[in-house]
């Protein structure tokens, strides 16, 4: 177990993005605009957004060393080690923070938290192990562990709400054959930076970003989900009705946890080619594995639909970038986008308020 702080100090605070737009300080909490992130199909790291719950730390990754807790005793292994004795696996993978939009249903009716804009979404390719190789040598079988997860912790630091960051994820999904979820050490060609969980992050593309834990230190099984704060009472869908922190409190534990977000677009930018059109470009992402199949777009409210052109989607974890060449469009206006994915699920005009503001989903949509 890793342990370098036993407080919420910040004097140690490591540099960050000049190219993000700052929503919060201690933590560091920063997005940069969605008409930046889809000019870059990989997302460039000075764009990725940052999203903490306490000091960002510069790491020593000699000294580094991640717990593994299995069936058949426990390991200890350096980032060395884990570099050296396994096969570096690469994956392309969306990260999207469930508060993405939060800013849009808070004008709606007042949430509870960071007001987030549309930018809290990064599309990278991730390196690093395995988490199905790691937990073999501990001795770990899905198939007779029917129903367990497994439970990731940071506890470089102590964090707003806990006195360390956890989450889970299904445990089969971690043992899945095509092993994509990893333990991370690489983003985009090149060591992860403080801000992205260096030395080690754990990568669990399909997942909502709170499960992708940043400085991870313990990895362990269990029957349960992590007991964590950030697992069991924060990133939860509460009933609408639930609108205070008092009405929230005899719900949280019957309120499922939060593990992938629903289908998603967003209008980024709107631009002018000519004195009767314009383009429109955007982000489109889909639930869990499931891709997006098209985008659409419409500046009549949505009584007509046009089919805009996917100018980018890799793999089954990435993101979907779009644009649309729009003709005989007034001076002013509205641009809308709604994403089909391949199973038909379309989104919906608007989307759900709840007290925490996540998964927020409504049609796209950006004024010209």
């Amino acid at each position: 177990m890793v342990r370098v702080l036993t407080e919420m100090d910040y004097s140690e605070e490591v540099p960050h993005s000049d190219h993000l737009v700052i929503r919060g300080t201690e933590p560091f909490n920063a997005e940069p605009t969605a008409a930046a992130l889809v000019e870059f199909p990989v997302t460039p790291e000075d764009l990725v957004y940052c999203r903490n719950h306490g000091p960002v730390l510069d790491l020593d990754d000699s000294t580094y060393a991640i717990e593994v807790h299995g069936p058949q005793g426990s390991r200890v292994f350096s980032v060395e080690e884990l570099r050296e004795s396994f096969p570096r696996v690469e994956v392309v993978a969306a990260l999207q923070c469930a508060g993405n939009r939060r800013k849009e249903m808070d004008e709606k009716k007042a949430v509870h938290g960071i007001l987030w804009h549309d930018g809290v979404v990064a599309n990278c390719r991730w390196a690093g192990l395995r988490l199905r190789d790691l937990l073999q040598t501990v001795g770990v079988d899905a198939t007779a562990l029917n129903g367990w997860h497994v439970c990731f912790t940071s506890h470089v630091t102590p964090c707003q709400d806990d006195k360390d960051y956890g989450g889970s994820i299904p445990l089969a999904d971690a043992m899945d054959l095509q092993g994509d979820v990893l333990l991370a050490y690489d983003m985009n060609g090149q060591p992860l930076s403080p801000d992205h969980g260096y030395p080690l992050r754990v990568v669990a593309p399909g997942f909502l970003g709170a499960r992708w834990v940043k400085w991870v230190d313990t990895i362990s099984i269990s029957p349960d989900e992590s007991p964590n704060f950030y697992q069991q009472l924060d990133y939860k869908v509460l009933p609408e009705e639930v609108d205070t922190k008092e009405k929230a409190a005899p719900v949280w534990s019957k309120v499922p946890s939060l593990t992938t977000l629903p289908i998603n677009s967003v209008v980024a930018s709107v631009s002018r080619r000519s004195p009767s059109s314009i383009l429109a470009k955007g982000y489109a992402i889909g639930r869990g594995d499931v891709q997006v199949a098209r985008v659409e777009v419409s500046i009549d409210d949505g009584s007509t639909w046009h089919e805009a052109k996917m100018t980018y989607q890799e793999g089954k974890w990435s993101w979907t970038l779009w644009e649309a060449l729009l003709d005989d469009v007034p001076n002013e206006g509205v641009v809308y986008s709604r994403a089909i994915d391949l199973n038909g699920d379309r989104q919906e005009r608007e989307g759900k308020w709840n007290m925490r503001g996540v998964a927020y989903n409504p049609w796209g949509r950006r004024k010209w």
